[in-house]
């Protein structure tokens, strides 16, 4: 089939389109956050089920995600919906997801055997709803604007909402569980970030619901044809590796702040410090990456991002000793840097799905980014099946009891897990990175 040809670039987007964008990030940032941070301690520390198993767990529903999301994508390709070939996904999914979510938290604690199928049952469905609603809302900015630098100006809002959810839902998550009690805590999560999910499901719908979208033809061929298109792109290829290493060292970091917070500082408030540390920075340093990525490129920034993300991290393991202020610093070097490993690759990848659109007059904008969220809940998912079983062969004392005694072995394990083993994954990722070589010219 003769590709048709490209239509005229269009006008930068409204302020409102951007905002009304971002607001979904609310429900990807708030669903993205608290399971990797309170999940495993749920279930190590609530549930007494042993740190493998628990790792496993949480683990195997993300897994589904990996092999559901390339056909999420491929289906929101195929919408012919009037309201739009994404928008309508978002709605559904987002309040599916958040009924799910609230009940994740509200299922029995004993005997342990059912408490935990109840939660692979339920984080499975959470993980399905989650596919259809992430897929077709990362799919959007592609359709949205054929400007290379609007895609950046697009980002910086979705990632400064992102930080805003992320700060929110998991500084407040630990301080719910905590005030609440062991009894009540977990559930109150449940349904606080439940509401959440709903604010940004709703905001994101109506917010889109005047952004122009493109209406290229829908790629022909199977399921399996698209995938070979994309496995074919080295750039989407290289960008993809960057982020899933990017993505795992995130999710060990995430999963460990709890830990490292009663056990290594000995102050279980201090996990809502170290989160706000992480991820308060990305409010203040966005625009700067933002103006960093329209006059050095992204691939710099995105490089600058990813140093300073891995050098925090490996400072971290001095400051863990010296006690919550110094960790406090250090955490706060990683979060400059994730709010560089957030925006750059959210705004290189509709680059990498336009120029394939512009080259083949066909939008595969869902299966690009089925695939990428693929690799994204990929890593994520095995960021805290990886600590876990660093904690496991620590020989961390998985128990009910919140002050079980943890031998050195676990204190180092915990420790190593946080800082060395994410550090290490992100220097790999550089390695990987140098290898993309799209540019303005490519994508426009």
């Amino acid at each position: 089939m003769a590709p048709t040809p490209t239509p005229p670039a269009r006008a930068g987007l409204p302020a409102s389109a951007r905002r009304g964008y971002g607001l979904g990030s609310v429900a990807t940032g708030s669903f993205g956050t608290v399971p990797g941070l309170l999940l495993l301690p749920y279930l190590t520390d609530r549930l007494g089920v042993g740190a493998g198993l628990a790792g496993l767990v949480v683990f195997l529903p993300k897994a589904w995600d990996v092999l559901l999301n390339p056909v999420a994508g491929r289906i929101s390709d195929r919408s012919q919906h009037p309201a739009g070939r994404r928008r309508p996904f978002l709605l559904r999914a987002g309040l599916a997801l958040a009924l799910a979510f609230v009940l994740l938290f509200s299922g029995p604690t004993s005997p342990t055997a059912l408490a935990t199928t109840w939660v692979v049952v339920l984080f499975l469905a959470c993980a399905t709803a989650y596919a259809f609603f992430q897929v077709p809302y990362v799919a959007m900015p592609a359709e949205m604007t054929d400007d290379y630098d609007e895609r950046t100006r697009l980002m910086t809002w979705r990632v400064a909402v992102l930080a805003l959810a992320i700060l929110v839902s998991g500084g407040l998550s630990p301080a719910v569980r905590d005030a609440l009690g062991p009894e009540w805590g977990y559930r109150g999560v449940g349904l606080f970030v439940g509401v959440l999910i709903v604010v940004g499901t709703v905001g994101a719908w109506r917010g889109t619901r005047s952004a122009p979208m493109s209406r290229a033809a829908t790629a022909g061929g199977s399921l399996r044809d698209q995938l070979r298109v994309v496995a074919a792109s080295d750039g989407f290829r290289a960008l993809l590796g960057v982020f899933v290493l990017q993505a795992l060292a995130t999710g060990a970091m995430l999963a460990g702040v709890d830990y490292v917070a009663r056990v290594l500082l000995d102050s279980p408030g201090a996990s809502t410090v170290l989160f706000v540390c992480f991820v308060a920075p990305a409010l203040l340093v966005t625009p700067l990456w933002q103006r960093v990525g329209e006059r050095r490129g992204k691939r710099t920034g995105y490089v600058w991002g990813s140093v300073l993300l891995g050098g925090g991290a490996l400072a971290t393991l001095l400051a863990s000793q010296l006690g919550t202020a110094a960790t406090a610093v250090t955490v706060g070097v990683v979060g400059v840097g994730y709010a560089a490993c957030q925006m750059f690759p959210l705004a290189m990848l509709p680059d990498v799905a336009a120029a394939d659109t512009a080259r083949t007059g066909e939008d595969r904008a869902g299966t690009y980014t089925g695939v990428w969220t693929a690799g994204e809940t990929l890593g994520l998912a095995l960021g805290p099946f990886l600590y876990a079983g660093i904690l496991s062969l620590g020989g961390y004392v998985s128990s009910t009891d919140a002050a079980a005694v943890q031998p050195d072995s676990a204190r180092i394990a915990i420790a190593l897990g946080f800082t060395v083993v994410p550090a290490v994954l992100v220097a790999a990722s550089l390695l990987v990175l140098r290898r993309y070589r799209l540019d303005p010219e490519v994508t426009r």
